[in-house]
């Protein structure tokens, strides 16, 4: 299998503005995230994916590959399937989110790992939920594992429920999931998910993933213990920082 690590690079952001450019203690965020994905060794290439020439740019300067797409794409993995038709020679596509400048090789790695089997079409990560906080963060989407370690749902509310619990203990009556939002699709399969429109469940939930098990894509989930810190608003630059000093 040839794998491609895509990341999805825009410089517009609601919260925050031009955030693939923020410096994080003398490197970008993008280009940290380049750096990490580039430990990674089951990737054979990797390519920052954009609709900005200040960007493209950018990651240029520094020694990166990357390519302007079009600036009409919903979402990366719309962008992801413009850079599949640009590369038709790699089997194995990985979406790999643009504002964590802390995301582990290893974690690219085990999601990799899942295009071993054959029959995989999409693959993602989970990790463990432990506190009742991150269980109900709405922000914080929770998954639903069947017997196979294949995702059946996606929620931002708690699922499932308990009935028997009180509400300020469900994590010791259940093993909760959540999402860690990078993304594995084999070529084929990427072009098919992003010719579908968009679903009901995927509206409900604001979801994008939704959208693909409505429509009888499965997803395959590994689980890792480690920890991600995505970069949403500029006071998350702070976390990431405290986490380099140490």
């Amino acid at each position: 299998m040839k794998i491609l690590g895509i990341i999805p690079a825009r410089f517009a952001s609601t919260r925050f503005p031009g955030k693939p450019l923020v410096d994080i203690s003398g490197k970008s965020m993008i280009q940290r995230v380049y750096e990490q994905a580039g430990k990674a060794e089951s990737l054979n290439k990797v390519i920052v994916a954009t609709d900005d020439q200040r960007i493209l740019d950018h990651v240029l300067n520094f020694g990166g590959n990357a390519m302007i797409t079009s600036n009409q794409h919903q979402s990366g993995t719309d962008r992801c399937e413009e850079v599949a038709k640009k590369y038709p020679e790699f089997d194995i596509l990985i979406n790999i989110q643009g504002d964590e400048p802390l995301i582990d090789p290893q974690q690219i790695d085990l999601l990799c790992n899942c295009f071993g089997k054959p029959d995989v079409q999409i693959a993602t990560l989970v990790k463990k939920i432990d506190t009742e906080d991150e269980l109900n963060n709405s922000n914080t989407p929770k998954v639903i594992l069947n017997k196979n370690d294949q995702a059946i749902y996606f929620s931002r509310t708690p699922i499932p429920y308990l009935r028997e619990s009180k509400n300020n203990n469900w994590v010791n009556g259940h093993q909760y999931y959540k999402h860690i939002g990078i993304y594995g699709y084999r070529s084929e399969t990427l072009t098919a998910i992003t010719q579908l429109p968009v679903s009901s469940l995927e509206k409900a939930e604001a979801l994008e993933q939704l959208r693909w098990i409505e429509n009888g894509f499965e997803i395959q989930v590994a689980i890792t213990d480690k920890e991600s810190q995505a970069v949403d608003t500029p006071d998350d630059i702070k976390k990431v920082l405290r986490y380099l000093n140490t």
